[in-house]
């Protein structure tokens, strides 16, 4: 059966640009009151909330620091102040740190799985806690991984590790929160050019030629496939590729 997400209430993290945003933006869409989570870009958060608002729904934004307790209890603190519930969480933040193997520092690596990981673990644990609150209890949870989380990625070692353990942190919550709070995962491919890299537009088209679509995607394709794992309720410990089918090659 599909779920109206018309005033359900979504935590967005890493929502203030990329694709964070445009999962943001497609949740508003379909009615979702969005708290709009950023760690630094104050400006393009309250950007997304001004567009989000237009839609005619609530948003606001949202600063913390998600690698600590502390941090992750504040923005749930400031959740329950605003709308006193939630019913979808989309765990988006991450880092994406370049790397050889031998050149990772135990300081890269600690600061990449306390953003890729234990920051959707404490998110996990907060909004489970909150859904099962909801009258009735329920909710969704969905990870954001990437193409380390299910192949070895040289250039991204660190990366990888962390996201192939969220994606088993997906199927362990799954596995433990269901009847009532089912857990998803979405996998992008090439859907946006990297933050922080260079890349031409024939570039970028030479990368989506990589994919048996021969084409890159858009952060919306990724939205939809969110927007779609929170509105199926007999999905749950799924995961959708959003990659013009690159796992396939």
């Amino acid at each position: 059966m599909l779920v109206n997400l018309a005033d359900q209430v979504a935590l967005v993290t890493g929502a203030a640009h990329r694709v964070g945003r445009a999962i943001a933006l497609e949740l508003a869409r379909r009615g979702a009151h969005i708290l709009v989570h950023y760690g630094s870009a104050a400006a393009e958060a309250t950007e997304t909330v001004r567009e989000i608002k237009s839609m005619g729904v609530d948003a606001f934004p949202a600063q913390a620091d998600l690698r600590t307790r502390a941090g992750v209890e504040a923005l749930f603190a400031a959740l329950h102040e605003r709308f006193g519930r939630l019913n979808i969480l989309v765990n988006s933040a991450a880092n994406f740190q370049k790397r050889r193997l031998l050149d990772v520092s135990l300081e890269d690596w600690e600061e990449t799985l306390a953003i890729n990981l234990t920051a959707p673990f404490l998110c996990t644990q907060a909004a489970a806690a909150l859904m099962q609150k909801n009258d009735p209890p329920g909710g969704v949870i969905i990870n954001i991984l990437d193409k380390g989380a299910v192949s070895p990625w040289p250039e991204y070692p660190h990366h990888g590790v962390s996201k192939a353990a969220l994606w088993m942190l997906t199927q362990v919550s799954a596995a433990s929160l269901g009847p009532h709070i089912r857990v998803n995962a979405v996998l992008p491919g090439p859907v946006m050019k990297p933050a922080g890299v260079a890349m031409s537009d024939e570039q970028w088209a030479e990368v989506g030629k990589r994919t048996p679509l021969l084409r890159t995607g858009a952060p919306e394709d990724v939205a939809r496939a969110v927007a779609y794992l929170a509105s199926e309720d007999y999905l749950t410990g799924a995961l959708i590729h959003v990659n013009g089918g690159e796992h396939l090659w």
